[in-house]
């Protein structure tokens, strides 16, 4: 594609004050690669995602954001089903969205140099409640951790996750769930539901780890009941992704996903959706995003 002019949005507070900094380095080389490049600096979500639309309406011929999935999935509302394409600096915590696509996590001039390449690759989306998300949706116990982990402000990353995952296992217990999948009801008992378009969540928990964001569809895997302290000795092998394997884990696939269960809220990308009810929905090829090609298509 033929580019010009980059709206860079920085979340200054992404990485414990590292954003602001890598964005600098960034924008300093991509204007050296010959682009220009206008930067932004959003005093919080609400400003930033108003910055983000604004850039996307007024032309932008690319979107490019320095920060975590949270900064990701608020970039997301501006640019799925657009043309606008989407670059991502990984500057966060946990980076799950950006480590799904191949994105360097610890080398943002690298991750830049994918915008700076050109190299845009088409990518499913979901949608609920009319928003879109990229990665997890999270819907059961893992759901109750993530409210947890977002009232944490230490620590960060993997470990703030896991501290709220052994808080969080202390006092839940199985809930009913009504799924249906494509039209097709399911009714079980379950501990944890998870909804992937991609792999991972938590700072590289491989949740669902055969979820691939350009197959048009969801991989929904079910945790059935079991005592807490065997969910524990579950946990250390999802960063694996070799959970899947156990008999009381089951995993389908359905391009449309309602969910319901009492005194759950769901998450999508780590941020707080509501309430179930909640129907998820894949939209194919919604997104396009300055990444490495999909593994199945890379060359050997």
């Amino acid at each position: 594609m033929t580019m010009r002019d980059i709206t860079l949005l920085i979340n200054p507070t992404s990485g414990r004050g590292r954003g602001e900094r890598i964005g600098s380095r960034v924008a300093t080389h991509l204007t050296i690669a010959g682009f220009t490049v206008q930067t932004m600096i959003g005093t919080d979500a609400g400003h930033s995602g108003e910055l983000a639309e604004a850039a996307v309406k007024g032309g932008t011929d690319a979107l490019v954001l320095v920060g975590g999935d949270g900064m990701v999935h608020l970039g997301l509302q501006a640019v799925a089903g657009r043309n606008t394409p989407l670059g991502i600096i990984p500057a966060g915590g946990g980076n799950d969205i950006a480590r799904a696509l191949g994105l360097p996590l610890r080398n943002p001039l690298r991750a830049a140099d994918y915008v700076g390449a050109g190299r845009i690759r088409k990518i499913d989306l979901g949608k609920a409640s009319g928003r879109w998300f990229g990665g997890v949706v999270a819907a059961g116990f893992d759901a109750r951790v993530n409210e947890r982990a977002n009232r944490m402000r230490w620590p960060q990353g993997r470990l703030r996750y896991n501290l709220a995952m052994l808080a969080e296992l202390g006092v839940f217990t199985a809930v009913p769930y009504e799924l249906e999948l494509d039209g097709q009801k399911w009714s079980t008992q379950a501990m944890l539901v998870a909804i992937g378009n991609m792999p991972y969540y938590g700072g590289g928990m491989k949740v669902v780890p055969s979820a691939r964001p350009d197959d048009g569809l969801f991989d929904v895997m079910v945790v059935k009941p079991l005592s807490r302290a065997k969910l524990l000795t579950v946990f250390p092998r999802v960063y694996a992704g070799t959970h899947v394997r156990l008999p009381f884990v089951e995993v389908r696939q359905a391009r449309s996903v309602r969910v319901n269960a009492p005194d759950i809220c769901a998450y999508v990308d780590g941020e707080r959706l509501g309430p179930l009810p909640q129907t998820f929905t894949a939209v194919p090829e919604a997104l396009s995003v300055f990444a490495p090609p999909s593994p199945a298509n890379r060359e050997a």
